[in-house]
């Protein structure tokens, strides 16, 4: 499909510094921008590259000041990466969209489903599960016993939803995701470790999207939840009775030990590991690889591990290659002092 300019700024309430008529049938990366495409400039380390990028438009932010002529048509919004998404969302909801039932899946005969879903081969949906409108399940999904999944969610080949779990409207899960498998929960007996069974479930509320190979394991009791809008990326651990809250996200290989509650709007970085039994107050951000093992006070910043607050861990971070100097400086001066006490003794 192609559009242009005008028709792309109509959408977004923009305003075009350029060509109005352009036309435009595809997307490109600003730093290899080609005739005909449509890019973006959002980071400001990537602002040298408008001035060459062959892209035919450019969206860019309402406060972008040129330093220099900038040869393709801008769009001016609100947010360049917003309206991006939004562009790639527009284009996506016109592609053909699969439904029906495939031959070679299995589906319970007490399985209750809505309209438009798509069950792809080899799928296989248990006893007493429920299936909202135009929901797709594509290839090798098992869906356990007692399984709720709400409208318009997508569940991509190889996902697993364990026996009494919940997911709702809107949700997108990445191949290889696993819902509702066991916690890690034994108690040390004589030398050896009995396994405690794990009765609860997970619940996965509205606007969730996991991502490849991310595991979340269902409760011993009661519920792990994943409040609405939460994103989470590949390959992330979230142990049982985890509460993650509202619009969270995480970056991949994210760990969240056993019990741990984590607020709303809390952005955490790629391989942070959380302690068990603690919380992490809202709005708090938590840079790559940081350990936290105790409660983090909402709005924190923090980076480290252990843990602590990002200004100091900046600061330190500038010592950090100093110290073998200042440690040799340290026992040449307690040499020196232990000098002087001998001199004045004597």
């Amino acid at each position: 499909m192609s559009f242009t300019a005008e028709q792309i700024a109509t959408v977004l309430n923009g305003t075009i510094e350029g060509d109005s008529s352009v036309v435009v049938n595809n997307f490109s990366r600003i730093e290899e921008g080609k005739p005909g495409t449509l890019t973006f400039l959002a980071n400001p380390k990537y602002t040298h590259y408008i001035y060459s990028t062959n892209a035919s438009i450019v969206l860019v932010n309402n406060d972008f000041v040129a330093e220099q002529p900038v040869r393709a048509t801008l769009i001016r919004c609100f947010n360049a990466y917003a309206a991006l998404a939004i562009l790639l969302d527009m284009v996506e909801k016109t592609k053909p969209q699969k439904t029906g039932i495939e031959p070679m899946s299995y589906i319970a005969p007490d399985v209750k489903y809505g309209e438009d879903i798509y069950v792809g081969a080899f799928a296989y949906i248990a006893e007493n599960v429920k299936i909202g409108d135009n929901t797709k399940i594509y290839p090798q999904v098992y869906i356990g016993d007692n399984v709720t999944i709400g409208d318009n969610t997508i569940i991509y080949p190889g996902v697993k939803i364990y026996q009494g779990c919940t997911v709702g409207n809107n949700c997108i899960i990445h191949a290889g995701v696993v819902i509702g498998s066991d916690g890690f929960g034994f108690a040390p007996e004589d030398g050896v470790y009995k396994k405690i069974p794990q009765m609860g479930i997970v619940i996965i509320e509205d606007d969730v999207e996991i991502g490849a190979n991310t595991t979340i394991d269902r409760a011993v009791m009661d519920a792990t939840i994943i409040h609405r809008g939460v994103k989470l990326d590949n390959l992330i651990q979230i142990a049982h009775n985890v509460e993650i809250g509202e619009d969270t996200v995480m970056a991949a290989q994210v760990g969240v030990s056993g019990s741990t509650k984590v607020g709303k709007h809390c952005v955490f970085g790629g391989q942070v590991g959380l302690g068990g039994h603690i919380t992490i107050g809202d709005n708090a951000s938590i840079g790559a690889q940081s350990g936290i093992i105790s409660n983090i006070e909402a709005g924190s910043k923090i980076l480290g591990s252990p843990a602590i607050p990002v200004r100091n861990f900046f600061k330190s971070s500038v010592v950090f290659p100093k110290l073998p100097d200042m440690y040799r400086q340290l026992a040449q001066l307690q040499k020196d002092i232990e000098e002087l006490k001998s001199n004045l003794n004597k």
